[in-house]
């Protein structure tokens, strides 16, 4: 994979931080954003979450243009942070989303004006990714994945933050979405198929990014049938990380289709997964146990928890919020029990300590 900047190469280093889990600590569940209700006060709504199954509506209000105006648009969430952006191409970051955060003083951080590189575009985003919890730290790098082959990268908390932007050739990674690997210390991207992992270490190889390949072990005997079946699907790759068992980094490939259409509007829903585990050596390995973790698929980077630190939290699951459907996925017996939802903004935002 070659890459062309549009600007003299400028390192990001990384500092590397020891993974800390201090299980005794976490008492705030994930929650998942399901939208703003409005409640009579100007601009504003309460914030309504969904938490260990249950909806609730918090006294927190948030401004409701970031739900329900089309000037702003939501597009992706990572450590509780939402990223929006507006038709003026400035993309924002801000905590309105986040039931931890003040609804008295709310942090809106806006990025420098974006640079489209040639032959690519910035309005089509795929996701946002953070490599710490907060965009005020001073090592915090955001990276920004857009539709087709630029990938840029920004540290917000320098004194004149500037974009890094990079041209990705390999056409396999101009779907995909990117993560941050605390473990690794490095941005990486699943390729369409899941065959190839391209990583981004931004202290020394971001000319030369790690490319692996993976092999698949153990996969799944289907049947003709279901074969037919999933390869009619649509199918994304994403990549989880389990910080709490050392970093164990996962592959998970969610197979949707169209499940009806609406006023002409096609609404996808879940209609399998499949979850490989991880290892240096680039072995892709089916499993259908994942222990004590809970996965979370949504419109947020993906992430996931030891259930046995909030009770009441299903283990081996996975559990999907989207904008056209909300459920669980059992990965011990692949059953998918959930149904259609009506959700504004599908986000799930992760325990505050789980990012220290």
């Amino acid at each position: 994979m070659s890459l062309v900047l549009n600007q003299p190469l400028k390192l990001l280093c990384f500092r590397r931080k020891p993974v800390l889990v201090r299980s005794s600590l976490m008492q705030t569940p994930p929650c998942s954003i399901v939208g703003v209700q409005p409640c009579g006060a100007d601009h504003l709504g309460r914030l309504d979450v969904m938490m260990m199954s249950r909806r609730t509506c918090l006294e927190k209000k948030v401004p409701l243009e970031l739900v329900h105006s089309d000037p702003m648009v939501m597009i992706g969430s990572s450590h509780g942070w939402v990223a929006t952006l507006k038709d003026d191409g400035i993309l924002r970051l801000q905590d309105d989303l986040n039931p931890a955060a003040s609804d008295m003083n709310p942090k809106r951080i806006p990025l420098p004006p974006l640079v489209t590189l040639p032959h690519c575009q910035t309005q089509i985003v795929t996701n946002v990714s953070m490599s710490s919890s907060s965009p005020e730290d001073e090592d915090c790098v955001v990276a920004v994945k857009f539709l087709g082959p630029q990938l840029s990268f920004c540290r917000p908390a320098q004194r004149k933050p500037e974009w890094i932007n990079v041209r990705i050739a390999n056409p396999c990674f101009y779907s995909s979405r990117v993560m941050y690997s605390e473990k690794d210390d490095m941005f990486r991207i699943p390729g369409s198929g899941g065959h190839l992992i391209g990583s981004w270490d931004l202290g020394t190889h971001m000319h030369t990014p790690k490319i692996q390949k993976l092999r698949f072990k153990k996969f799944p005997n289907l049947a003709k049938t279901t074969r037919k079946l999933l390869d009619s699907c649509c199918t994304s790759e994403h990549l989880v990380e389990s910080r709490s068992t050392g970093g164990e980094m996962f592959l998970v490939k969610w197979y949707k289709r169209t499940s009806e259409i609406v006023n002409g509007v096609a609404k996808m829903g879940t209609e399998a997964l499949m979850v490989f585990k991880l290892d240096e050596q680039g072995n892709a390995v089916y499993t259908q146990d994942i222990g004590d973790l809970c996965m979370y698929l949504s419109k947020s980077e993906p992430f996931c928890v030891p259930a046995s630190s909030f009770p009441g939290l299903p283990s081996n699951q996975v559990i999907i919020y989207d904008f056209d459907e909300a459920g669980f996925f059992f990965l011990d017996n692949l059953r998918f029990i959930g149904g259609n939802s009506t959700f504004r903004a599908p986000f799930h935002i992760p325990p505050p300590n789980m990012n220290n």
